[in-house]
């Protein structure tokens, strides 16, 4: 276990700084702008599931109503099928490892973690006691012998976590558990990166919503991180109801497009959200040296009016009904997650791709 020792084994303060935030933190939940709930499918959709005053109801009318929530169902399901397959693949793993010394797991975890984790001092222990004093009402002597317990069950639990994920990042696996995937089309003209790359983000964003802006970040680090493997498409879903500014935005980008500086558009209107008004939209055409008289004309007629449109009802089709909104190879994703999040679906979709070339090119 040398290595992982040198990785897995920090100080004890470190460990005290865990405990206290496993007592005190809640689940972190993906930001994101919501409006209305929206939705679509694509299964049997000319079947008839009821007649109301003589009048078919179709399948694709009632997936179109509840196909957000149905979406939504399918991801919960899965995640939590990951989890617990995750879960089962370490057990496996530590399992394997233990047998190999013709250990119990046990034996084996008391053997490689639990002999080499010292006894919290009384320092350490007072520290834990000072940050969940609130939650003791007791006095530290009173207290002291089952905090030093609860520190080092804690620690140990967290090491013994930690050292199976080492050994399963060792470890030959291969899921095989696919992801809810949703088929979502995109304009090859709002791309941004390698056409050919075998990884496409869709992004459904709103120029005026703050976790777009905040997600276009880990968009940038992405592309930068996996050059000519990962690519951008993106798509307007403006949510007029509570952003004003944010259809005509969408419509402005497009304008822009038009004149071919549609990223460099969309780029300054996240970089600065207080420019989203019609003179500041102008401000930004002027600045990118746009012909400001064909963008304005543009932009006053409404003729990207209806491209938007048809992104919000592809969006909603899709079950996206906030921003941002995320299809990692049709794979969905909410909310201003950090990169990491995406990382671990876009390190998934090429290993399969890979997989799926070997066996192509198997003799």
């Amino acid at each position: 276990m040398t290595s992982f020792n040198r990785t897995f084994l920090p100080c004890l303060s470190l460990w005290v700084a865990l405990a206290v935030s496993a007592a005190t933190a809640q689940s972190p939940v993906a930001q994101q702008c919501t409006m209305a709930r929206g939705c679509g499918d694509k299964t049997a959709v000319d079947e008839t599931v009821a007649i109301a005053a003589g009048q078919a109801i179709l399948a694709r009318d009632l997936e179109s109503a509840a196909g957000s929530q149905i979406l939504q169902l399918r991801n919960q399901e899965y995640q939590i099928k990951s989890r617990v397959l995750d879960d089962l693949i370490r057990q496996r793993v530590v399992e394997a490892e233990a047998a190999k010394q013709a250990l119990t797991v046990e034996q084996f975890y008391a053997k490689e973690i639990d002999a080499k984790i010292p006894t919290p001092n009384e320092a350490e222990v007072f520290a834990y006691y000072t940050a969940l004093k609130s939650q003791i009402n007791k006095p530290f002597q009173e207290v002291k012998a089952q905090l030093q317990g609860n520190l080092k069950a804690l620690e140990t639990k967290q090491l013994r976590e930690d050292y199976a994920n080492y050994l399963r990042g060792k470890a030959d696996v291969t899921v095989l558990l696919q992801p809810t995937r949703v088929e979502v089309a995109f304009d090859p003209e709002w791309l941004r990166g390698d056409t050919k790359a075998p990884v496409t983000i869709v992004e459904f964003a709103d120029y005026q919503c703050p976790y777009c802006r905040q997600a276009e970040a880990a968009m940038k680090e992405l592309l930068r991180k996996y050059p000519g493997q990962v690519n951008l498409a993106f798509r307007d879903f403006p949510l007029s109801s509570i952003h004003p500014y944010a259809q005509k935005a969408s419509e402005a980008a497009r304008c822009a497009g038009k004149q071919g500086k549609f990223w460099e558009f969309h780029d300054a209107l996240f970089g600065d959200q207080a420019t989203l008004d019609e003179p500041g939209l102008k401000a930004v055409a002027q600045t990118l040296a746009l012909d400001e008289r064909v963008f304005a004309s543009c932009l006053a007629s409404g003729e990207s009016a209806a491209q938007v449109a048809r992104d919000q009802d592809d969006g909603r089709k899709a079950g996206i009904s906030s921003t941002p909104g995320f299809f990692i190879n049709g794979v969905p994703l909410t909310g201003a997650q950090p990169a990491v999040e995406f990382e671990k679906l876009i390190d998934n979709e090429l290993k399969l791709a890979r997989t799926q070339t070997a066996a192509r090119t198997a003799p």
